[in-house]
C-alpha cells in the first residue's frame, strides 16, 4: 500500500506543476522558471513526508546534508555526457551551431527540466526502484523500472519504439547506477537535469521526442536516425546509448566497491523482515 501513497502524491505534484508549466510555456519563461523550481522543491517536500510517515524512517535519501556539492556533481556529469555526445555529432557534421539562441529561452527551460528531473527520479528510482529492490535485488529491479521508465516516454509527441527501447539502456542505465552507487537522490537528480538541459537549454536538440527546443544555441541536427537519434532527439542516437551505457558501468564498479548491490537473497531477507516487523506492530 505503501508504494500507491508514495507514487500517487508525487504524481499529483507532478501533475499539477505540469500544468502550470503548459500554461506559461514559451509565453513567459521567467514565470516558468519559478513554476518548474517550486514543483521541484514541493515533490521533494511532499516524498520526503510521505515517505517518512508511510515507511516510519528517516528518508535519508533526501538529506539536506552534502545535497548542494552532489547534485552539482550529477548535474556536471550530466552536462559533460551529452557534451560529448553532441561532440561525436559536430565531429561527424550532424551538428551545426547557426548562432546565439534564446537566454530567456534557456532560463524558462532550467525550471522546466528541474522539475521533470526531480518528479522523475522520485517516482522512478525514489519510489518504484527502491521498493521493488526490496523484493527482487538490484538487478531485476534495474531491468523492470528502466524498461517502464522507456515505456513513460511512448506519451511524447514524437516518441519511437526505438527512442523508448534507448532511454531503458541510457536513464535506466546511468541515472539508477548513480542511485544504486550513491544510494541518495541528489546525483541522480543532478544527472537527469544535467543532460535534460545540455540537451534543450544549451544545445537546442529535441529531448525525448518532445518537439524543437530554443536554448542558448541556435543549432541545426542532421544525418542518419541511427546515428543523431532523428525527431526523438540525440537520446535515441547509438552515440547517447554508448556514452550512458559506459557511465553506468562507472557508477555500477563503484557501488560494487562500496558493497551497495542488493543481491536477491539478501533482498528476499529483507523483505521478510520488513514483513515481520509489521506483524509485530500490529
Amino acid at each position: 500500500m505503501r508504494v500507491v501513497w508514495q507514487l500517487v502524491a508525487v504524481a499529483a505534484v507532478s501533475f499539477l506543476g505540469g500544468q502550470g508549466l503548459a500554461a506559461v510555456q514559451d509565453s513567459n519563461p521567467w514565470l516558468e522558471l519559478a513554476i518548474g523550481a517550486l514543483t521541484a522543491v514541493l515533490a521533494l517536500f511532499v516524498y520526503g513526508w510521505v515517505v517518512g510517515r508511510t515507511e516510519r524512517r528517516t528518508v535519508t535519501e533526501v538529506e539536506l546534508s552534502g545535497a548542494g556539492a552532489a547534485f552539482g556533481r550529477g548535474t556536471l556529469i550530466g552536462v559533460g555526457v551529452f557534451g560529448a555526445v553532441v561532440a561525436n555529432f559536430a565531429a561527424n557534421g550532424y551538428y551545426h551551431v547557426d548562432g546565439a539562441g534564446s537566454a530567456q529561452g534557456a532560463a524558462g527551460l532550467l525550471g522546466f527540466m528541474a522539475a521533470a528531473a526531480v518528479t522523475e527520479e522520485l517516482l522512478f528510482r525514489g519510489v518504484l526502484f527502491r521498493i521493488i529492490e526490496e523484493r527482487t535485488g538490484t538487478w531485476i529491479s534495474m531491468a523492470l523500472t528502466g524498461v517502464l521508465f522507456g515505456a513513460y516516454h511512448l506519451a511524447n509527441p514524437d516518441a519511437s519504439l526505438w527512442g523508448a527501447v534507448a532511454i531503458v539502456f541510457e536513464a535506466g542505465g546511468m541515472l539508477t547506477a548513480a542511485y544504486i552507487a550513491t544510494r541518495k537522490l541528489w546525483v541522480p537528480i543532478g544527472l537527469h537535469f544535467g543532460w535534460n538541459f545540455a540537451a534543450a537549454g544549451i544545445f537546442s536538440t529535441e529531448v525525448s521526442g518532445n518537439g524543437s527546443t530554443r536554448g542558448l544555441l541556435e543549432s541545426t541536427t542532421s544525418g542518419p536516425k541511427l546515428l543523431t537519434g532523428g525527431e526523438f532527439g540525440p537520446e535515441g542516437s547509438v552515440w547517447a546509448i554508448l556514452f550512458c551505457v559506459l557511465t553506468a558501468a562507472v557508477f555500477l564498479r563503484l557501488a560494487h566497491k562500496r558493497g551497495t548491490i542488493v543481491p536477491r537473497r539478501r533482498a528476499d531477507r529483507v523483505a521478510s523482515r520488513a514483513g515481520a516487523a509489521v506483524t509485530l506492530s500490529r
